[in-house]
């Protein structure tokens, strides 16, 4: 039995689970912890840290290979992380995994353009090549909205393959967009401002058509009718979700959050139901940032008003949730100083007085894994409010 008056330093130390480079059996103890559960969502500190995005994948290799994981769901654009997963199924031209992540070219590019993804996509290709069954391939799916253009381009690529008449209408709607090109913030900016015509009907209007006359699509598809039908479905969803951001991304904070979040939980949503089956249900792993697959009600966020898509899995799959979170004390980074300027590595600040990060660095561990509990003496331990490090694509750490 643990004192509970010990320091939370001492109480992290004695729950401590030392993690040693390279060795994989380690994470054992996080396997156990996960169990029979299907939604796993591993976060980061930071979008540009190599040893976050190595060791989720290890986390997430093992997942898929020993627990039948088969969805790997990220904080991306869905046509550009389709374009991979086309790629891993054998189903696209690409060559190699550098060609399939080429689609990523829209700012922070290295956010998926980096050595630790590039080995990983690999790897989901030599893994796929290997299982004798469809429904036994992993598949890697983009949860992200800021895709506007290129979902409006690939619904109308779908719909010109099978349906000309339905293309027409389709690029009458998407029309609406024309004037602003690619700058999607414009458009939002100028349609919010009422000094141009929202596009928010014809965007409703398309994805309603193709819900609507999606037995009629399926009929009219090939051998990958069903699987075409759903992207398509996604891409004019997104869309849809896109438009409405971007009018209100110029209004609150909280509001546009709260919208992009909800949309990668829709899209978590109906990816589960896609790969599932009659006898067997999808199991998935999410990658995002800490701020999005935390769970906001414990956190300031809650309090103004945001929600993540951790708080909404744990609501939607209360049993079947399990949230895994890594950061750092001290360390480098690859952000940018400025959005859409060059990306930089950058020395971030060590972890500040008051902090997670400073508890854990008191404990005199480099690497060691908590496994916590809702009602746990190391949950209570940790209960107090304390800061906690969140670096997205932007950072300055002289500020």
């Amino acid at each position: 039995m643990i004192n509970a008056d010990l320091p939370p330093d001492e109480f992290v130390r004695r729950q401590a689970i030392v993690l040693r480079p390279d060795e994989l059996e380690d994470y054992d103890p996080l396997l156990k912890f996960i169990g029979d559960k299907r939604i796993v969502l591993i976060g980061e500190a930071s979008h540009g840290t190599h040893e976050f995005y190595r060791e989720r994948a290890q986390i997430t290799k093992r997942l898929i290979t020993e627990k039948g994981f088969t969805v790997v769901a990220v904080e991306a654009d869905f046509p550009d992380a389709n374009r991979v997963n086309r790629f891993i199924q054998g189903s696209i031209d690409d060559e190699n995994a550098a060609e399939a992540l080429a689609g990523f070219k829209r700012f922070p590019t290295w956010m998926w353009r980096n050595s630790d993804v590039l080995d990983f996509v690999g790897w989901l290709r030599t893994h796929n090549d290997l299982q004798t069954s469809k429904d036994q391939k992993a598949g890697f799916f983009g949860l992200d909205l800021y895709s506007l253009n290129t979902s409006m381009d690939a619904v109308l690529q779908y719909l010109q393959n099978i349906d000309p008449e339905a293309a027409e209408r389709a690029r009458k709607r998407y029309s609406c967009f024309d004037h602003f090109g690619e700058d999607t913030q414009r458009y939002g900016y100028a349609a919010n401002l009422g000094i141009a015509k929202s596009c928010e009907n014809d965007v409703v209007d398309q994805l309603t058509e193709i819900h609507a006359r999606s037995l009629e699509l399926l009929s009219q598809g090939g051998q990958s009718a069903q699987d075409d039908l759903f992207i398509a479905e996604q891409n004019a969803r997104l869309v849809k979700n896109a438009e409405r951001y971007y009018r209100m991304m110029f209004r609150n904070d909280v509001s546009s959050w709260n919208l992009r979040d909800q949309h990668m939980m829709e899209t978590l949503i109906a990816l589960d139901a896609h790969r599932s089956t009659l006898n067997q249900k999808a199991k998935i792993v999410v990658w995002e940032h800490n701020s999005h697959l935390g769970d906001a009600r414990a956190t300031e966020m809650g309090k103004r008003g945001e929600w993540n898509v951790g708080q909404l899995t744990r609501e939607r799959y209360p049993d079947d949730a399990v949230l895994v979170g890594f950061t750092t004390y001290s360390g480098t980074v690859s952000a940018a100083s400025d959005w859409g300027s060059f990306v930089e590595r950058k020395k971030i600040v060590p972890g500040l007085p008051g902090s997670y990060e400073e508890v854990f660095h008191h404990v005199g561990l480099d690497r060691f894994l908590l496994l916590m509990s809702k009602d746990s003496a190391l949950s209570k331990a940790l209960e107090a409010p304390l800061l906690e490090r969140a670096i997205g694509v932007i950072y300055r750490p002289e500020t």
